[in-house]
C-alpha cells in the first residue's frame, strides 16, 4: 500500500470516528442556545402531548436536567415552561 493511500485511509478512518460539532446535553441553571433545526417542546412529560416548537437559535432554560430529556422554560414562540430532549443545544 502507498503511503498515500494509508493516509488517506487514516484520515477518513478519523472523520468518521469524530463527534458532531455544536451538539452538547444542557447544563442545570443555564440558558441554553438551540442547535437543532427544531426541538419539540412536551407539556406534561417527555414523550407527552406536543405545545411547540423552539427553532434554532431561539433558548431554553434547563431547569431539572440528565438523561435523555430537560424540563425547563422554552424562551422564543412558546414562552412557557415544558420538557426537551437532551443532547441538542449549542
Amino acid at each position: 500500500m502507498s503511503k498515500l493511500a494509508a493516509l488517506t485511509l487514516a484520515t477518513a478512518a478519523v472523520l468518521m470516528t469524530a463527534s458532531p460539532a455544536g451538539a452538547a446535553d444542557g447544563t442545570v441553571g443555564k440558558r441554553e442556545t438551540v442547535c437543532a433545526q427544531d426541538l419539540f417542546v412536551r407539556v406534561t412529560a417527555p414523550h407527552g402531548a406536543w405545545m411547540g416548537t423552539l427553532s434554532r437559535g431561539q433558548t431554553f432554560l434547563v431547569e431539572e436536567g440528565g438523561g435523555d430529556w430537560v424540563y425547563g422554560f422554552a424562551y422564543g414562540d412558546i414562552n412557557r415552561r415544558g420538557w426537551v430532549q437532551n443532547g441538542w443545544f449549542c
